[in-house]
């Protein structure tokens, strides 16, 4: 039996997302139909409208709902269970298979997602993107973990695995940089500096657990990182005193940040310790120069994060205990909520910046 839905088309030719009426499929053997309640809209999504296409494209990739449907070989939720849609396996060290990817009949052709589509009052998924979740949770605010929360705190968390008494600088505190802060708060962190071009974000940044706030365009950024941070009785292999954050997370990816994070992390000292590690966070738009010299002699590192390195089943557990014990305020960091028929003003408001947490829509 088929489920009518509303969905979010973004046509092939660059044009306002249209809202469809369309019919979902019955669920195939590792199928899940749910019904949702919010999905997230992460700025990602904006990279995909910009980016020319080959076909309509399904949008969306981080929501909560509850399962109507589900095929004959899910055995992991049941009809009426509560629901977390992601777009990261959620186990795939143990997936017996790849998982398939929805795609839909729309006005213009056959429509694609990017594993997931949750710009949708309803939608279907493979059930590896599906995460069951206890029943009492928030039905809305909880939609963000799925990406936003995931991809943030999980950098920090499993990419870096900051400790205790770590600094860190996280570059841009939107969505996803503020639960980069939640999650270096969580591990301890200290200092925890939050580097924006918005004073008002910063500030809103310190309710997350930001000690410090720096706006780059008042300031360079990477000077006010080394004023603020210091090693006692340490010194590089050049002599001078060790400043620098032990971890810098971009979670913009624009070329000036991207070049900016390995700066900002402190030096090492050969045969003593090893220096500071720059995490990308953020999906770049462009390519990025990194003075090797800098990597080699001062042993820094560069590396990316995607979803946060999260296996969902075994880490939304924990953001949802954060959430639960008041330790991650999802009722906060959600500042904008839209219906599906404002779509359009809300990936506006997205792309000029006037969103200072994360948005969602609710169905």
């Amino acid at each position: 039996m088929t489920t009518p839905a509303r969905v979010v088309v973004l046509p092939q030719q660059q044009a306002p997302l249209e809202i469809q009426e369309l019919d979902l499929p019955d669920p195939g053997p590792t199928q899940v139909v749910v019904k949702q309640y919010a999905s997230g809209i992460c700025h990602s999504q904006l990279h995909q409208m910009h980016r020319p296409r080959r076909g309509p494209v399904l949008l969306g990739h981080e929501s909560t709902g509850v399962v109507i449907a589900k095929g004959s070989a899910v055995a992991h939720v049941d009809e009426g269970d509560t629901v977390l849609v992601t777009w990261v396996p959620r186990d795939a060290a143990n997936a017996k298979s790849a998982p398939s990817h929805a795609a839909l009949n729309v006005a213009g052709g056959s429509a694609v997602s990017q594993n997931v589509f949750t710009w949708a009052d309803h939608t279907i998924a493979d059930e590896q993107f599906v995460v069951q979740a206890p029943p009492q949770i928030a039905r809305d605010v909880t939609a963000i973990i799925g990406c936003a929360v995931m991809t943030g705190a999980g950098a920090v968390v499993n990419t870096a695995e900051v400790q205790a008494g770590d600094s860190v600088a996280i570059f841009g505190v939107g969505g996803v940089g503020l639960s980069a802060v939640v999650g270096a708060k969580m591990r301890g962190a200290n200092p925890i500096i939050a580097v924006d071009l918005d004073e008002a974000k910063l500030e809103f940044a310190k309710r997350f657990g930001a000690t410090h706030g720096i706006n780059a365009g008042a300031v360079d950024a990477v000077e006010a990182i080394h004023a603020m941070t210091g090693k006692p009785g340490q010194t590089s292999i050049a002599g001078r005193p060790v400043t620098g954050v032990d971890f810098a997370f971009d979670c913009i990816g624009l070329k000036v940040t991207m070049e900016q994070i390995v700066p900002a992390c402190r030096p090492g000292h050969f045969g003593v310790c090893q220096g500071g590690t720059a995490v990308l966070v953020g999906v770049p738009g462009t390519t990025v120069e990194l003075n090797a010299g800098e990597m080699l002699g001062a042993e820094k590192q560069f590396r990316g994060s995607i979803g946060g390195s999260c296996s969902p089943d075994r880490d939304f557990p924990m953001f949802l205990d954060w959430h639960a014990n008041g330790h991650l305020d999802l009722e906060s960091l959600v500042t904008e909520r839209y219906s599906i028929e404002q779509i359009n003003e809300a990936t506006t408001a997205l792309e000029e910046g006037r969103i200072a947490g994360r948005a969602i829509l609710e169905f």
